[in-house]
């Protein structure tokens, strides 16, 4: 198991390096007594711990054992091998189309009843208009280097589809946006003046709650990327080359956390909708 360079990825590492460093302490060993004890060199304790390198399953019973923690290999091999397999290369997946990328979480959105999404560049894909999703898919095509042009059209239907379920009741829909996702164009500025009328008419859904988090103002919290709770089971971040999916709950609980922070900051009802406005009105008079 290599250790991933991705950011995202290396925190949910060095959150296992952590528990990891943690068991040592309450064994009461330094890190050159553990080394001492596992005959590894004293600097490998000090990259497990910090998340530099990531442990094989033997390197934790190893551990545990010296720590007398037998009882946490278990459950420290099971988020070691969710870290290694929480990755799903986005070209890997576009080389089937990129109607395959759209349908990639289908299960998961099904499955799901409470919904709570964090965007600060992107509309989310629930509240996407046609326009807006062939713009997007359009830049990420060209990007990732995929040879799938001619399947944004079913991309583009498999996305309006999948968001018929923001009409069903038994679901909920809690979305905190900055105002930058509000500014960032997929598409000209017809593309994101549809897209902004769109936020509106979502805004009037009685099972979602759209925050909009203003630009220049002090706050509580600030995220470096976009993330997705569903219930309180799976994380899922995108960066620009990989999905993520997190399980572990203590990192979930975390996630939840730092949404409760950036949603305190956020606007909504009517102080949502005038900000969106304004935006709108902006929009308008530069072109």
């Amino acid at each position: 198991m290599s250790t991933n360079p991705n950011s995202a990825a290396r925190k949910v590492q060095e959150a296992l390096g952590l528990r990891l460093r943690n068991l040592r302490k309450d064994a009461g060993l330094t890190g050159r007594e553990l080394a001492a004890a596992t005959g590894w060199h004293f600097t490998r304790i000090s990259k497990l711990e910090h998340g530099v390198q990531a442990p094989t399953d033997q390197d934790i019973q190893t551990w545990c054992r010296v720590c007398g923690a037998e009882d946490q290999a278990a459950d420290l091999i099971a988020q070691a091998r969710a870290i290694e397999s929480m990755y799903v290369e986005f070209r890997r997946r576009a080389r089937s189309g990129v109607k395959q990328l759209m349908l990639a979480f289908q299960q998961t959105y099904e499955r799901a009843e409470q919904f709570r999404i964090y965007e600060h560049s992107v509309v989310p894909g629930l509240f996407q208009t046609a326009d807006y999703i062939r713009a997007m898919l359009s830049f990420w095509t060209r990007f990732l280097n995929t040879d799938t042009d001619t399947d944004i059209d079913d991309a583009v239907a498999a996305r309006l589809e999948r968001q018929a379920i923001i009409y069903e009741s038994k679901r909920r829909f809690a979305v905190v946006l900055e105002e930058n996702a509000l500014r960032t164009w997929f598409g000209d500025a017809d593309t994101m003046a549809g897209q902004l009328d769109r936020l509106l008419t979502i805004m009037t859904l009685p099972n979602v709650a759209l925050g909009i988090v203003p630009a220049m103002i002090e706050r509580e919290a600030v995220s470096t990327t976009g993330f997705w709770i569903f219930d309180d089971k799976l994380v899922a971040l995108e960066t620009p080359t990989a999905s993520i999916e997190v399980t572990a709950p203590q990192e979930i609980a975390l996630y939840e956390s730092m949404f409760d922070m950036l949603r305190r900051s956020a606007l909504y009802g009517p102080q949502a909708r005038s900000l969106l406005i304004k935006v709108q009105e902006e929009l308008a008079s530069s072109n």
